[in-house]
């Protein structure tokens, strides 16, 4: 990159999806992007661009300098037209083939940030995102896996269905699904998108939850 981004390209990047660095904008603009590695254009159909880590770098600066809200607290369906993986809680929302779509194309994103963001291009473990929005990144792996999460409600209502949540250990989420054969689904999806995930019991209440964490090796 030799000069900073026009105008018009940044409104391109500042735009980007929060999750996977998904681009929109037109195609001379999207080229601009990527002659300067600030995108690239993925192998497969349906060819969307995404965010390079550079082009993440001045994203992220531009959300510092106007204090934007975290990206994370955005809920899934929101009106803001933001990608959001589902943790389990939210109000219910399209389940459809679009949302389907959706989440493949979030994924396959992510897999190519990992390919490209990882030493020696390792796609068989997290890479420094899903190190910093862990619980985005969990989700992700269990919904793009094709794993319900749980409807709307309290946590402790046990609705079937996956919860994500965050906990006060570094780099681990707590995963709680009231079905025992779900959970250990849960823990094998996640093991296979290269985390590392163990049964533990809750002391009050004696239920089962998972604990992952994002494999380094």
């Amino acid at each position: 990159m030799t000069r900073p981004p026009t105008a018009a390209q940044r409104r391109v990047i500042d735009a980007a999806d929060t999750v996977t660095g998904r681009l929109r904008g037109t195609e001379s603009q999207l080229a601009a992007l990527v002659r300067h590695g600030l995108a690239f254009r993925h192998p497969r159909p349906p060819h969307d661009h995404f965010l390079t880590p550079a082009g993440h770098r001045i994203r992220e600066e531009t959300a510092a300098a106007v204090a934007a809200p975290a990206e994370t607290s955005v809920p899934a369906g929101s009106a803001s037209g933001v990608f959001a993986a589902r943790v389990g809680g939210e109000e219910a929302a399209d389940t459809g083939p679009a949302r389907t779509r959706e989440v493949h194309s979030a994924w396959q994103g992510l897999l190519e940030m990992r390919r490209m963001t990882n030493p020696g291009g390792a796609m068989d473990r997290p890479c420094a995102w899903e190190r910093t929005h862990l619980v985005q990144a969990a989700a992700l792996a269990l919904e793009a896996a094709g794993l319900r999460p749980a409807g709307a409600g309290p946590d402790a209502a046990g609705t079937p269905g996956y919860r994500v949540r965050a906990t006060p250990q570094p780099e681990a989420v707590a995963v709680r699904e009231p079905d025992a054969a779900a959970l250990r689904q849960c823990a094998v999806t996640l093991e296979k998108a290269g985390w590392q995930a163990g049964e533990h019991t809750e002391p009050r209440t004696g239920a089962r939850y998972l604990l992952a964490s994002p494999r380094r090796s």
